[in-house]
């Protein structure tokens, strides 16, 4: 299984981008861990997916939080998924790039909860990661029950790459 991510950002301040380039530089082939184990233990066979990995600034992400959720805040992260759970189980063996969707982060939220959570950067934003990848395989966490079943596959997952 081959996976491709575009990572990107709309960051101007270069104190930010540098922060997001060192971050990729270090757990780029972490977060590609992430996403195979997320499809592996979801029984998803895709040979080859592809998603896109945005870190924007707090203005984007309540824009986009605001457009897409009609709620006006920022936000740690946003998933745009290009399939329901059940259609990923059904594209298999095709040879052609599937997108799996969009994950949108915003680093200053991010840092405001590694500090208040005391978790740490990295991790919290390889745990927003994990998140959004599950949102994009059809997982939720409005109703307790799928909440408890999103959390549950999110330890899974850092579980396997080796982050908890």
């Amino acid at each position: 299984m081959k996976v491709n991510i575009d990572f990107y950002t709309d960051y101007e301040l270069e104190s930010k981008k540098k922060e997001y380039n060192e971050f990729l530089e270090k757990y780029q082939n972490k977060i590609k861990d992430i996403v195979l184990n997320a499809l592996i233990l979801n029984d998803i066979d895709i040979n080859n997916v592809y998603l896109g990995i945005g870190i924007v600034t707090p203005k984007r992400i309540q824009e986009l939080n605001k457009d897409f959720r009609n709620v006006d805040s920022t936000t740690d992260v946003l998933s745009f998924p290009m399939y329901e759970k059940e259609e990923l189980r059904y594209i298999i063996n095709c040879e052609e790039e599937i997108s799996i969707g969009d994950i949108v982060i915003c680093m200053e939220v991010i840092e405001k909860q590694a500090e208040e959570y005391g978790t740490g950067f990295n991790r919290e934003m390889l745990y927003m990661v994990t998140h959004g990848i599950c949102h994009l395989l059809g997982y939720d966490h409005i109703k307790k029950d799928d909440k408890i079943e999103m959390r549950d596959m999110e330890e899974k997952i850092l579980l396997k790459v080796g982050e908890i």
